[in-house]
């Protein structure tokens, strides 16, 4: 971006963080009297988590008849998005690679009614479903109001999500940095998302917190903060809930299908959710999504009960992202510190904090399941505090280097260099033609008349080589360079430097062959 691009950014970007938080304010209201009717009906309430306004117990035992409106609620969901493939998360993640597809306002407003049946139905989807789909909406809304390019408009999208991911969070800086690293599958972020991102998230939180409070989500009782020299079994405490987290990912991608068979898609919704309130019946510890069952685990009420629920939690979550119906972040994040609270306290010879080990899990778990390193560890140490740092790097940092680029988000990419947006140019120099003169070259074709500018960062390689040495393929052209925040037009004997961007000018169609020929050269 440029100077200018960027400040226009930093503005809309507040303006987005300011529409996410008043929207996401009515939509905490909304959902509470939701929840509160549909408990009446089932005869059945969790706990609830501190920043929203919960208590530490039930209420209730669920009614088999009551129960019944569970699988017609996600029945509902599912009809309401006929052929959506993806969850809100992965639709923000899949625009931002890929925006020449996007909704209408419309679908962002059936997704965000699709969303909240599905965490009502209570088949682990979480909070943030509803809230991530609030965030599509709110861009989509913006797009509209403002006149922005398509780098801005992709940027404010991602700042949307992640503002609304910070409310249900009750962390505005972890959800910032989750939304600019879950794009990839490897550890690479968008940087020059996070600043609006960051504005976005604090202004929203900043609204929303005036009207709600500012209490963290989750709250921890007086815990024995780790001391270096238990930071290894803690890293290894992450390891096992890694791996059981490494076969929710395996058991996702096993799975077929089923977003070109709409009906398959619906009746499968239906029988996973009635699945699920069969389970809540004898086990009403899997209703929701676990976040207020996580809170009475960290404060001390739950030993080794907890290792089973997140077993069964575990179980839930390979549907729930299998069946796209959001709500996965906090999913995993309660399954995650539930084997955690259940490991620690299995295992009481090794003098592992419960609640320590609950959170170092939670963030283990939703490392693996996302991809998101350090967001995991900013997110858990908001809600226990800067002493678990050290734990919770270790757990999170292990568990990305052995789980590799598995994950519960499809649409994320290997790296920035196979994002269809950041395509590079994948000609390599012409070594037989290199010392060529310009005027002997093949000429190019004419131009078609629907040639766009594209601006890429400078291929590997690309240092030190001039203009004239590389031969550019038919139907692209070099026109500029881009230099220290400098447009220069481009000149016979300029020479690459590290740091440049080339501005070409290409149809779609020759760009999009630009970027599939670097995948196969990158792939082998």
């Amino acid at each position: 971006m440029t100077r200018l691009e960027s400040s226009r950014v930093v503005i809309y970007g507040l303006l987005a963080g300011a529409l996410v938080g008043l929207m996401g304010s009515g939509l905490r209201v909304v959902l509470d009297q939701l929840v509160s009717a549909l408990a009446f009906v089932t005869r059945f309430r969790p706990p609830g988590t501190p920043g929203e306004g919960g208590l530490l117990m039930a209420f209730g035992e669920a009614a088999p008849l009551g129960l019944l409106a569970l699988p017609v609620l996600a029945t509902l969901a599912a009809l309401l998005r006929p052929g959506m493939r993806h969850d809100p998360l992965e639709e923000a993640v899949r625009q931002y690679h890929d925006d020449r597809h996007l909704p209408d306002t419309a679908a962002d407003g059936r997704s965000l009614v699709a969303s909240t049946l599905a965490y009502l139905s209570g088949v682990a989807v979480g909070r943030d479903g509803p809230f991530t789909a609030l965030g599509n909406l709110s861009a989509r809304l913006l797009t509209r109001m403002a006149r922005l390019s398509r780098t801005e408009a992709r940027t404010l999208a991602l700042s949307c999500v992640g503002a609304a991911l910070g409310l249900v969070l009750h962390a505005p800086l972890a959800a910032a940095v989750l939304i600019v690293e879950v794009l990839y599958r490897r550890f690479e972020f968008e940087f020059e998302v996070l600043l609006p991102a960051v504005l976005a998230s604090v202004a929203a939180y900043a609204v929303y917190g005036a009207l709600h409070g500012f209490s963290p989500l989750l709250v921890t009782s007086v815990m024995q903060f780790p001391g270096l020299a238990q930071v290894p079994m803690y890293a290894l405490l992450a390891l096992v809930v890694s791996l059981a987290a490494w076969l929710v990912t395996q058991a996702r991608e096993a799975l077929p299908g089923l977003e070109q068979h709409h009906w398959w898609h619906t009746a499968s919704v239906t029988v996973f959710a009635s699945l699920a309130a069969v389970l809540a019946y004898f086990v009403p510890e899997t209703v929701g999504d676990g976040a207020g069952w996580l809170q009475v685990a960290l404060r001390g009420f739950q030993d080794i009960e907890s290792l089973w629920q997140g077993l069964l939690r575990l179980l839930l979550l390979v549907g729930v992202a299998w069946l796209a119906l959001g709500g996965t972040v906090l999913s995993a994040v309660s399954a995650g510190g539930l084997l955690g609270v259940g490991v620690s306290s299995l295992l009481p010879a090794l003098g592992l904090d419960p609640a320590v080990g609950g959170l170092v899990g939670a963030a283990a778990f939703l490392t693996t399941s996302h991809n998101v390193p350090v967001a995991a560890t900013l997110l858990l140490a908001t809600w226990g505090g800067d002493a678990l740092l050290p734990a919770l790097l270790a757990g999170t940092l292990l568990a990305h280097a052995l789980s590799g680029e598995a994950s519960i988000v499809r649409p994320q990419v290997r790296s920035h260099a196979f994002s269809p947006v950041h395509a590079q140019a994948a000609v390599m120099p012409d070594t037989e033609n290199a010392n060529m003169p310009p005027e002997e070259r093949p000429a190019l074709d004419k131009a078609p008349v629907e040639e766009q500018l594209y601006r890429v960062p400078l291929p590997d390689g690309w240092q030190g080589l001039g203009a004239d040495d590389v031969v550019w393929p038919v139907g692209v052209q070099y026109v500029a360079l881009v230099r220290g925040g400098d447009v220069r037009v481009a000149e016979p004997m300029q020479i690459f430097q590290e740091n440049d961007e080339l501005v070409l000018l290409a149809s779609p169609d020759q760009f999009e062959g630009f970027a599939a020929t670097l995948s196969s050269l990158r792939a082998r």
